[in-house]
């Protein structure tokens, strides 16, 4: 037999086996001592069993957790270097920026009148920036690839530290971080290079702001020139052309319009005015009495208007192919002046053949005009002797020549103030040709600001800085333990201790980037922190604050082109109402173009932070660069080391050059408007 079904109570072993379960269960099923005793040394065997499994397997996930700390740590060097190379890229580059659109606001604001002071002191507070910008180019370049060549033993350096960290009196760890891929693809050749030469920006700036001066000053004499015109004509109080022509004539308002300011009114004006005065004045001529001396007077009076109407008809007041014609000849004033005109010349006088000899008269109907009547001719043949003076209406050159002569001598004579108006406008077209011609010359001198601030503004929309360190594409960290000694109160005689040898792990990681927001941004955080340490600066000519100018061209470097744009129109905008004239708005509209067609492209402010992921991932994302036998290197590395070099070199890397300071900085920050400059430090900590 071999015994009953399981459980029944009468059990018995067949013959020929000894009866073995009796040792420890008796025959009324309870346990026996011996049963007892085994069940309790097993129960103690599996307790101690599973502690001793559960340390082993905690010391092993403990290298696991290093290594994830020493990737972390590496990535965390290498996101601190990416942070420092943007913000000086960014500082370089708003700096730059700042300092021309600064400039060229000064530039534009030459062209104001009265704003000359200030738009000189805004220029050399633009070209300060841009040369401490070019200083400040060349020493950051300089020191940005110092650290990034330092880069692959800091990220070594840094996980050593955190691996050594980890460890206690019971296990040490040993370790390293190494940035996949290896090798470096920045370049900052763009970064040194280009330097905005201000020689030419200086030059043409000084040659615009010469000639904005002699043109303002010219502008000031056309101005004054024009202003007397525009008194002459309708702007003096009491007597003036408009107000004499009121009262001498007919004249409708639109005839003889008035204009309460010089800034307004045209001298062309007080032209039509004069003609259609001297018009009306003509049609409605008539003798005042009808005496042979009053009738004689009208002929006089008739023959000077006509002669008025003529010259003025003939006058020019145009500006035509860039040059100001003023062509408004004197009215006589005298008998005299009289004598050098058509009236004095011309033979359109009736003559008739007297007992005396040949008589001139000022009309056939002259009581005087008895004989025969004889050829035109003109009042100079009196003086010449070749016609006789009419005894009886006794008209000569001296009847026509004071027809001006007394109302030019006295105020309450509309020729008196066409007289001022005529010589004003003398002095106005001289004055206004030389305006224009400085003009010319001041468009000139625009252009020229214009191809300088275009020329220094291409040199930052060329290529920018490539900020492509070791370890762009993560870091792999590896990690070897000490032998473990088992604690003292897990040692029994229950289970055997573990030999717990050196023990190896492999981790990666990665910058992860976070949600930019206007205020959570690598250069926000930079800047706020910056202008608490340098506090307020002041204006800088038309600019309130260059602190804050700088400042907001910083923080909108992940899209400068349009934030620079943005503040030039801006700041070029308070200027369209301070009168810049045609050259102002026209560069001003030239360096708005420009600033607006500056190409460069948006860049990723996001702030970055580390975090873990698959080693797989690291090392195919570093390409042929990122080849790394993880577990050679795991053996290679010798417990205790503690030399990120060694480490380096045992993982198959090259140290390279490395930074032993516990801080390194990479360039002085100028502070726009202030001569103080703030270091921009990295902490390496206690690196060997």
């Amino acid at each position: 037999m071999t015994g009953l079904r399981c459980g029944a109570r009468d059990a018995r072993v067949g013959a020929g086996f000894p009866d073995v379960l009796g040792i420890f269960i008796a025959g009324t099923g309870a346990y026996t001592t011996v049963g007892a005793a085994v069940a309790i040394l097993l129960t103690l065997t599996l307790a101690f069993s599973a502690a001793l499994a559960a340390w082993s397997l905690s010391r092993a996930g403990d290298v696991q957790a290093s290594a994830d700390a020493a990737a972390l740590s590496g990535a965390n060097v290498v996101a601190s270097y990416s942070t420092a190379a943007t913000v000086i890229d960014a500082s370089i580059l708003s700096l730059g920026l700042a300092g021309l659109v600064t400039t060229g606001v000064g530039a534009v604001a030459l062209l104001v009148p009265g704003a000359a002071p200030v738009a000189g002191r805004t220029i050399d507070a633009g070209i300060r920036m841009i040369d401490t910008r070019n200083r400040f180019a060349r020493s950051a370049s300089e020191g940005l690839q110092k650290l990034e060549q330092s880069l692959p033993y800091l990220v070594a350096a840094s996980g050593a530290r955190t691996c050594a960290a980890q460890g206690g009196d019971a296990v040490s760890y040993t370790g390293l971080a190494v940035p996949v891929p290896r090798a470096s693809a920045s370049e900052f050749t763009a970064l040194a290079g280009e330097q905005i030469e201000t020689g030419s920006l200086r030059g043409a700036t000084d040659v615009l702001a010469d000639s904005a001066d002699e043109l303002a000053r010219a502008s000031e004499r056309t101005a004054r020139a024009k202003e007397r015109a525009w008194r002459a004509d309708c702007g003096s109080p009491g007597a003036n052309m408009q107000e004499r022509a009121a009262s001498l004539s007919g004249l409708t308002a639109a005839e003889n319009p008035d204009y309460a300011s010089s800034i307004t009114w045209e001298p062309v004006v007080g032209l039509r005015r004069a003609r259609a005065y001297y018009r009306w004045r003509l049609a409605h001529e008539a003798p005042q009495g009808s005496s042979v001396e009053e009738q004689a007077d009208s002929a006089a009076r008739r023959v000077f208007y006509a002669y008025a109407v003529g010259e003025l008809d003939r006058a020019r007041i145009e500006e035509d192919g860039g040059s100001c014609v003023v062509n408004v000849p004197l009215l006589p004033k005298n008998t005299a002046e009289m004598r050098a005109t058509t009236v004095y010349t011309d033979a359109r006088w009736p003559t008739t053949q007297e007992e005396g000899g040949l008589t001139l008269h000022f009309s056939s109907s002259c009581p005087g005009a008895t004989g025969p009547a004889g050829a035109a001719s003109a009042l100079a043949a009196i003086d010449a002797g070749s016609v006789r003076e009419c005894g009886e209406c006794r008209f000569s050159i001296g009847d026509v020549g004071k027809v001006p002569a007394a109302s030019t001598s006295i105020e309450n004579g509309f020729e008196h103030h066409l007289r001022a108006f005529t010589e004003a406008l003398d002095e106005y077209g001289r004055a206004r040709n030389e305006e224009l011609a400085l003009e010319r010359r001041t468009r000139e001198a625009a252009e020229g600001t214009g191809s300088a601030f275009d020329e220094a503004l291409s040199s930052l929309s060329a290529k920018r800085p490539r900020i492509a360190p070791p370890g762009r594409s993560g870091c792999v960290g590896l990690v070897v333990s000490g032998e473990a000694t088992t604690p003292d109160g897990l040692a029994s005689d229950f289970a055997a201790a573990p030999d717990l040898g050196r023990r190896g792990a492999v981790a990666a990681a990665v910058l992860a980037p976070e949600p930019a927001t206007q205020e959570n941004n690598v250069l926000s955080s930079f800047f706020s922190g910056l202008k608490e340490r340098c506090g307020e600066d002041g204006a800088a000519g038309l600019v309130d604050s260059v602190m804050d100018l700088w400042g907001r061209l910083l923080v909108s470097y992940g899209d400068v082109a349009k934030g620079a744009s943005d503040m030039m129109d801006g700041l070029l905008g308070n200027l369209d109402g301070l009168g810049g004239g045609a050259i102002g708005s026209w560069l001003s509209e030239r360096l708005s173009g420009c600033v607006e067609m500056l190409g460069i492209q948006p860049v990723d402010l996001r702030l970055k932070k580390s975090v873990l992921t698959n080693s797989a991932n690291v090392l195919e994302a570093g390409g042929a660069d990122g080849v790394l036998d993880a577990q050679g290197a795991l053996r290679s590395i010798t417990v205790g080391t503690t030399d990120p070099a060694a480490l380096l070199e045992a993982a198959g890397y090259r140290a390279g050059e490395y930074l032993a300071q516990a801080e390194f900085t990479i360039a002085e920050i100028p502070v726009p408007g202030t001569s103080a400059t703030i270091p921009l430090t990295i902490r390496l900590g206690d690196a060997p």
